[in-house]
């Protein structure tokens, strides 16, 4: 398992940063939602946003509707270099969504440093009575000291979700893709920026 195929496709996707958010999205074979990245062009503290990202016990509180995250003690993913961990997130009108994920910090590529998710396979084992689970969650922060970026490609279980729920969720998602990423770029800023 790994969220590099993903990442090549964003790389492949990836807007310019120009002076205001840009945003691209693009339908990969197989997926009922499309992949997206939106980018905004502004001063990051590369570091500390990093520090942020791979702070996965804290995302509580600072990233909007995380309702539960914590790491899981597994010695395949020791941070810094890698996290696995358990993420539930409850979203307005829709409900709530979990699953594991391993994040893992890619390096440097063409002047971005890279932090990408991927979902691991332990997911399959959650209750679908405690939320809905993924189907597949890839995602990726790209981070150098003039922009921020923010991917993703997530779609939940279709056996758990009625057909209304699984056309929000995915159909709907897309629509709002843009808005939900510029959103997320935000968020993180302002946590990042927070001493």
């Amino acid at each position: 398992m790994s969220s590099k195929a993903f990442v090549d496709r964003v790389f492949r996707n990836l807007p310019s940063p120009g002076g205001r958010f840009a945003f691209s999205a693009w339908q990969h074979a197989g997926k009922s939602t499309k992949e997206g990245v939106g980018v905004l062009p502004t001063a990051v503290d590369v570091e500390q946003v990093v520090a942020r990202v791979m702070d996965v016990d804290h995302y509580v509180g600072n990233i909007d509707f995380v309702e539960q995250c914590r790491s899981v003690d597994d010695p395949a993913f020791e941070p810094p270099a890698a996290v696995r961990f358990y993420q539930a997130v409850k979203i307005p009108v829709i409900g709530r969504l979990h699953h594991e994920l391993v994040l893992e910090d890619l390096g440097e590529r063409d002047g971005w440093q890279v932090l990408a998710w991927y979902l691991h396979p332990a997911s399959e084992r959650l209750s679908s009575k405690d939320g809905v689970r993924s189907e597949y969650n890839d995602g990726a922060w790209l981070v150098r000291p003039d922009a921020l970026a923010y991917a993703l490609s997530s779609a939940p279980k279709k056996s758990d979700v009625g057909r209304l729920k699984f056309a929000a969720l995915t159909k709907g998602a897309d629509a709002g893709a843009s808005r939900a990423i510029q959103a997320n770029i935000e968020g993180l800023l302002k946590w990042a920026r927070r001493r």
